[in-house]
């Protein structure tokens, strides 16, 4: 599996900052317009980046769209994401791909146009993912699941981390390859 270079050697070091205009800019799956158009939260500066491999967030004024935002080789890179509306989660206990938290109807199938001409010509990835995109948060204990939400395992926390880091990076190099 390819992992680039900043997630080969990771630590428990904290995700930069990001500005609205270096997310705009590092969306590798919709056009600039597309890009200019997307709602970006407003709170940015008061997000934990501490505690965070990636940014997530679903769109307010668009419930059936999500985006992801991290750095992958010291650059920042995003996706857009489809996704069903909080009334159609499921019911039942599902894992999540990336950080495998469980939750009962808090996990969604999040579809990615691939980037460039094959999704212009309607080619996608999907993966199940925290509906809800606090993936970092569930990993460091930071977030509740609820009952069951967070298997116990044998792993340290930056192993689990890493792992978190590595699942996202397999799912954006689906997205842009």
């Amino acid at each position: 599996m390819y992992l680039p270079k900043s997630f080969r050697q990771i630590s428990l070091a904290c995700m930069k900052p990001l500005t609205e205009q270096e997310i705009r800019a590092a969306l590798v799956n919709c056009t600039k317009g597309e890009a200019q158009r997307l709602h970006i939260p407003r709170d940015l500066a008061e997000r934990p980046w501490d505690d965070l491999d990636f940014l997530g967030w679903r769109d307010p004024q668009a419930p059936d769209r999500a985006y992801l935002a991290t750095e992958l080789d010291g650059r920042p890179v995003a996706v857009a994401l489809r996704c069903p509306s909080t009334a159609a989660w499921q019911t039942r206990r599902s894992m999540c791909s990336l950080c495998t938290t469980t939750h009962s109807g808090g996990v969604s199938l999040m579809v990615a146009p691939k980037a460039g001409r094959a999704g212009r010509e309607g080619n996608s990835v999907g993966a199940y993912i925290c509906s809800d995109l606090a993936c970092p948060l569930y990993v460091r204990g930071k977030k509740d699941a609820g009952a069951g939400g967070r298997i116990h395992e044998s792993l340290t926390l930056e192993e689990k981390i890493q792992r978190t880091v590595a699942n996202l990076a397999a799912f954006i190099a689906k997205v842009t390859s």
